[in-house]
């Protein structure tokens, strides 16, 4: 790779970066002030009605009534007066992302043919170069900005994600509404999230002064969460382990810190981390591939470190969340960990909201939240388990702020009790009719595109383009 691309990559990579970002309008999602026009949310309220997995337990048999955005109520009892969608699945809350480069997510995976030290050398290798950042390149320049943002966050949402972590804050137009969530964007009216992909290599080094505005923020109370990429490589690869003394040396090591990766850290090092309140997002299927071995996260949580899942990207992550569970919960019985399925749900749902300091938000489904719910075809007795099981396939409805985002065709004229919505598409979803909400802003005062017109595009520029809906 010549200098000069790997300075585009690098610049790239970093695009997540959004300790500067200005506050912008928002949208009518539950959570913001500002009106933008309709949606097709419940006119009335309504009440999904089948398993559901509630804060404490998970119910076989309930309701989660949705009226003006929000959660109103979850019961056993059929409430009276509501119309009832019954779903015979399993209603959970929408599940969160924790690590991703969405942007390049139109891309199919990327089989390395090699296995690396850490991550300084693929970024660099003409072969990534040839099979990834040259067609990336070439898209920057020939869409429009924002278009494959948005192909990747269809992609999540149809997985039955409502939110996700590391989408640039170039592409992402931070002034317009996402179709899913942005946790280290504007969210919820606030930004109380900073993301950093490569640690200073010192005081001085690039890097520094943004690190330092970050851990002031943090100090301040104005930041939250502090997403890292750190010690990304093997755990005997020297240069991924001398970035855990800088990271500590540089007193990056706070209750904010959201560590992703760290697959060359030893369980001495996680149990620090976890003694300074440090938080960790884990990508296995990409660390697997990459370098053929992934963190420790079963010493993660014996040490009691909270640990959130992240699929990565496409070109070396799982191609969903869901197919990233399935990893995860493979590779932790491998290190000795048998993990219920209640705390593997919980990695993506509450566990994780609490890890991007939206505890209060996103992750639950109780009174008074915003409605950010997905329904799972049933096929297995016990909900977390179906969940654990579950593929993207499976999923038959997500409501992000009470707005029908994805879901079956059949349930969205009962939910909406209309037919047609200006912002909606029919869209088939291995073969099923479903609708797809693509009305949000890609960019300020422009009508939206259509999936069917980011994929032509997309297409147009680079025929290989990853499918959604495989």
């Amino acid at each position: 790779m010549t200098a000069e691309g790997a300075g585009q990559f690098a610049r790239a990579y970093r695009a997540g970066v959004t300790e500067q970002l200005e506050p912008p309008a928002r949208g009518a999602r539950a959570g913001s002030t500002d009106a933008v026009a309709p949606r097709a949310a419940p006119a009335v309220p309504v009440a999904l009605h089948g398993a559901v997995i509630t804060p404490t337990a998970a119910w076989t048999d309930g309701y989660v009534v949705v009226d003006g955005g929000i959660v109103a109520d979850v019961r056993r009892a059929k409430p009276d007066g509501v119309r009832v969608i019954d779903t015979d699945g399993v209603i959970l809350p929408g599940l969160i992302d924790l690590h991703g480069h969405p942007e390049f997510n139109v891309f199919a995976a990327w089989e390395p043919p090699r296995r690396f030290s850490n991550r300084y050398i693929w970024r660099s290798s003409d072969l990534y170069h040839q099979l990834v950042r040259d067609p990336q390149n070439e898209l920057v320049t020939r869409l429009p900005p924002g278009t494959q943002l948005r192909y990747a966050e269809v992609r999540a949402l149809v997985g039955g994600v409502t939110a996700i972590q590391g989408a640039s804050a170039r592409t992402a137009q931070s002034s317009a509404e996402p179709l899913v969530r942005n946790v280290d964007l504007r969210i919820f009216d606030q930004h109380r999230a900073r993301s950093m992909i490569d640690l200073p290599s010192g005081p001085s080094g690039r890097g520094a002064e943004q690190l330092t505005r970050v851990l002031q923020g943090i100090a301040d109370g104005a930041v939250d969460a502090f997403y890292l990429h750190l010690c990304e490589g093997r755990r005997d690869d020297r240069r991924s382990q001398t970035e855990f003394q800088r990271f500590l040396d540089l007193d990056a090591a706070t209750p904010a810190t959201v560590v992703i990766h760290g697959c060359a850290l030893s369980s001495d090092q996680l149990a620090v981390l976890a003694t300074q309140g440090c938080k960790l997002v884990w990508s296995p299927q990409s660390n697997l591939r990459l370098y053929g071995q992934t963190t420790l996260a079963a010493d993660a949580l014996r040490h009691g470190m909270p640990v959130a899942l992240g699929a990565d990207w496409l070109p070396s992550g799982s191609t969903s969340l869901l197919a990233e569970m399935k990893v995860a919960r493979r590779v932790l019985a491998d290190q000795g960990m048998t993990i219920e399925a209640r705390d593997l749900v919980h990695m993506v749902t509450a566990g994780a909201a609490e890890v991007a300091g939206l505890g209060q938000f996103l992750g639950a489904l109780a009174p008074g939240r915003p409605a950010d719910v997905v329904v799972l075809e049933r096929h297995h007795d016990d909900p977390y388990e179906n969940v654990c099981r579950a593929d993207p396939s499976w999923v038959e409805l997500v409501l992000i702020g009470g707005d029908v985002a994805y879901g079956r065709d059949d349930w969205f004229t009962q939910i909406t009790e209309t037919s047609e919505a200006p912002t909606h598409e029919l869209v088939f979803a291995w073969g099923q009719p479903m609708r797809l909400d693509t009305g949000f802003q890609v960019h300020p005062g422009q009508p939206s595109p259509s999936l069917a017109d980011i994929r032509t595009a997309l297409v147009a520029a680079y025929p290989q383009v990853g499918p959604i809906f495989a």
